[in-house]
């Protein structure tokens, strides 16, 4: 493939982007402390910059016209965060139009909490102090950075921040970073978890961003509750092992507790579903994110998705807040899983599917909540030090594996499908990665074949960009 550059139109344009360039790369290795999350692939930005006429090497699919907008965990300068999940949230925005790459901008989302104000008041929580710093979707024309303890927060289409959102005055607690999207209906499923009573709520808002459902789930705990999935027919929620903990002093008072029981709520969808919830238990674990779920031809409920055993979820905290000893990076442990749950029989069959140590699972959207033949996810080296960053293909028919390698010192990030024009089977796309790579101290947006993973094109980026969490495509059809 032979590089090229897309030239600008102005001088003007042309200075600003060769300024956002050395800005970045004298700003991202700025930072020089012992947390982890700070350092290396997580080195936070120092800066907003905008950057326009990227260089793009192969050839951009002219169909890719839209935004990847991605979230992370971004302090300020002078700020370290006592858990990694409480550095506020930049955004990193890349603009792609018909086989140009027009701009990279970041901003950080402009909370109550980047400016220091505390969660917890003497009025209870303030559900605006958040650190807006996990995913970012799009959703009735809005476009929203979450974390899971608060209120969504609503940003421009070029990343400026509006304010918090709470759906019309509907949603009166948290909303999970983790809303599901029903490819049929165009409604939005989510729901908001808490320490105290109700522990759990479920909302459903409209294509159009109203709430037309609310409704609390009897039966619940104060288990974690970061993910869940849906079917045709049912919301599956999970409860691991790890639950509240008041005597945890990271800031995130969680912890795993071996009496805590494991367990999958299964609902019916519906405005009556929440009164007819049965819970199943499961074996001890913790699963962060679901890949996804659906109905079999036996009417079984098949949950897939990463998790971690009780040291596998040790290994991650130590290294979210930077314990002595630490040792191993996290998702070093975190193997795939899969549950079958017999509503007949009243059992679950659980088992892992596979050895290799994966995260941040993702799939062709269009088959949420229905059966589904393949699925992706990141690759990390386990805690022996086999294996290592990558993005993987599962072929759930055949059960092959591929992988395609990042190479060394390359962290690639979620792997966000994008459904090719015309496509017709499942797999007919494209897979968006933002890798960083410290050898080069840079980042380059990959497009990967979603069906064979080679690499189409390269987007470089002006700066290394901070390794980050969820992230989503929005094309300029969802305007």
């Amino acid at each position: 493939m032979t590089p090229h550059t897309t030239k600008t139109a102005n001088t003007a344009t042309n200075t600003t982007t060769a300024k956002a360039t050395t800005t970045a790369k004298a700003t991202t290795t700025a930072t020089n402390t012992q947390k982890p999350y700070l350092v290396g692939h997580y080195t936070p930005a120092v800066d907003e910059i905008t950057a326009t006429e990227l260089t793009v090497e192969g050839t951009l699919p002219p169909e890719l016209t839209g935004r990847l907008i991605r979230n992370s965990h971004n302090p300020k300068p002078g700020v370290t965060p006592t858990h990694w999940f409480k550095g506020s949230g930049m955004v990193h925005g890349i603009r792609l139009s018909e086989g140009r790459a027009e701009w990279y901008r970041n901003r950080w989302v402009h909370t109550p909490a980047l400016e220091g104000a505390p969660y917890m008041t003497e009025q209870g929580p303030d559900l605006t102090a958040s650190t807006a710093g996990t995913h970012v979707i799009e959703h009735g024309g809005r476009l929203l950075a979450l974390c899971e303890a608060n209120l969504p927060f609503e940003l421009t289409r070029d990343l400026d921040t509006v304010g918090a959102y709470d759906f019309g005055g509907t949603l009166r607690g948290a909303m999970t970073a983790h809303p599901k999207t029903d490819p049929v209906t165009g409604e939005l499923h989510f729901f908001g978890s808490s320490p105290f009573p109700p522990f759990l709520m479920y909302y459903v808002a409209d294509a159009k961003g109203d709430v037309t459902h609310t409704a609390e789930i009897p039966g619940a705990s104060p288990a974690l509750k970061h993910d869940f999935a849906l079917t045709r027919h049912h919301v599956v929620f999970v409860e691991g092992s790890v639950t509240f903990d008041p005597a945890e002093h990271s800031g995130i008072p969680y912890a795993w507790k071996d009496d805590q029981p494991a367990r999958i709520g299964v609902m019916p969808r519906g405005a009556d579903g929440a009164g007819k919830i049965r819970w199943f238990p499961i074996e001890p674990g913790s699963m962060l994110h679901a890949a996804n779920a659906y109905e079999d031809a036996q009417g079984r409920i098949v949950l897939e998705g990463p998790t971690v055993d009780r040291e596998g979820f040790q290994l991650s905290w130590n290294w979210w807040v930077g314990a002595p000893g630490r040792g191993a990076e996290p998702n070093t442990r975190s193997y795939s899983r899969r549950w079958v749950v017999d509503l007949v029989a009243g059992s679950v069959d659980e088992r892992v599917v596979d050895d290799l140590a994966v995260e941040f699972p993702t799939l062709n959207e269009d088959h949420l909540g229905s059966e589904h033949r393949y699925q992706y996810a990141v690759s990390f080296p386990d805690q022996r030090g086999f294996g290592g960053y990558g993005i993987v293909k599962y072929d759930r028919t055949t059960g092959a594996r591929r992988i395609h390698e990042a190479g060394d010192a390359r962290l690639p990030s979620e792997a966000v499908f994008v459904p090719a024009e015309g496509g017709t089977r499942e797999d007919d796309g494209y897979l968006l990665t933002v890798v960083s790579d410290l050898k080069q101290d840079a980042s380059q947006l990959l497009v990967l074949d979603a069906s064979g993973l080679e690499r189409i094109a390269t987007v470089h980026l002006p700066r290394r960009v901070t390794a980050g969490i969820h992230g989503s495509w929005i094309p300029d059809a969802a305007h």
